[in-house]
């Protein structure tokens, strides 16, 4: 269960759930309650670590032409990638490289953790490079809003000597179907005051969920008839009966995670 006295570790998808969903975030990460996997997601999500396994060996200098030759889809996305981006792909002089960069920033009482697949700097500006696995998405506003946007670049812009506007993150999205695409995403001193105050809000507000959890009181609910709980695996849970997931999600009871979330091992690859 959640220890009080540790500082809780958030990455940029907890941020996502608290906002959406103050009472997904405590059944999913204060009581770490989990439902059936979903066995098509799984696979997804494994083909898109292998994917970001070789563009890591590759950063480090590896040979990954064996792993390409036994997987035609992963071969088609590197491929993709050294035809559309090869500079992203060689490093210059004057620049460091750095594959799978773990950065913590203190915020409040709360650890923000973020890892970027690839951090490209030199002595005036940097840039975050993010792979996605699957299509681009219609909507580059709603990607800009993410917390995975918001908090990668506002942790480094905290942990780094770059201003914000010398700082940038771009996703690019390797599609088996179609050449790569890329989404950039240039940083603004403004944009940092908004994400700052933004996150001053939501946790704060969790500080106070927090508190008033231990002394019997669940976190808020969304409103009655919101989408969101539509597609959520505790809709039965929270007496939402008219959820999609009530005959497959709450089939069988919610087990606690074994691992805890003070130890925060991986932040998994999630569709924005």
């Amino acid at each position: 269960m959640f220890d009080e006295t540790h500082l809780m570790r958030l990455s940029q998808g907890q941020i996502n759930t608290l906002e959406k969903c103050p009472r997904q975030f405590q059944h999913t990460y204060i009581e770490q309650l989990y439902s059936p996997t979903d066995p098509e997601r799984d696979q997804r999500l494994m083909l898109g670590s292998r994917f970001h396994l070789l563009m890591q060996q590759r950063a480090m200098g590896l040979s990954i032409d064996s792993f390409l030759e036994a997987d035609a889809q992963l071969r088609s996305w590197v491929d993709g990638i050294n035809s559309m981006a090869p500079s992203i792909l060689k490093a210059s002089n004057n620049e460091t490289r750095e594959s799978e960069h773990y950065r913590t920033l203190q915020f409040q009482n709360y650890l923000l953790t973020v890892v970027y697949d690839l951090l490209i700097a030199d002595s005036v500006q940097a840039q975050i490079i993010d792979w996605k696995t699957y299509p681009k998405p219609q909507n580059p506003r709603y990607l800009e809003q993410n917390w995975q946007t918001r908090l990668y670049l506002f942790v480094l812009a905290q942990t780094s000597q770059y201003i914000p506007e010398n700082i940038s993150m771009t996703y690019w999205f390797v599609q088996p179907e179609d050449k790569p695409q890329n989404i950039k995403f240039n940083y603004t001193t403004v944009q940092h005051e908004q994400t700052k105050n933004k996150l001053n809000e939501l946790l704060t507000q969790l500080t106070q969920y927090i508190s008033e959890y231990y002394q019997g009181k669940n976190f808020p609910q969304v409103r009655e008839g919101s989408k969101i709980c539509e597609k959520c695996q505790f809709a039965t849970r929270c007496h939402r009966n008219y959820a999609v997931f009530n005959n497959n999600s709450e089939s069988s009871p919610s087990l606690a995670v074994e691992s805890s979330l003070l130890n925060l091992v991986t932040i998994e690859e999630v569709t924005l």
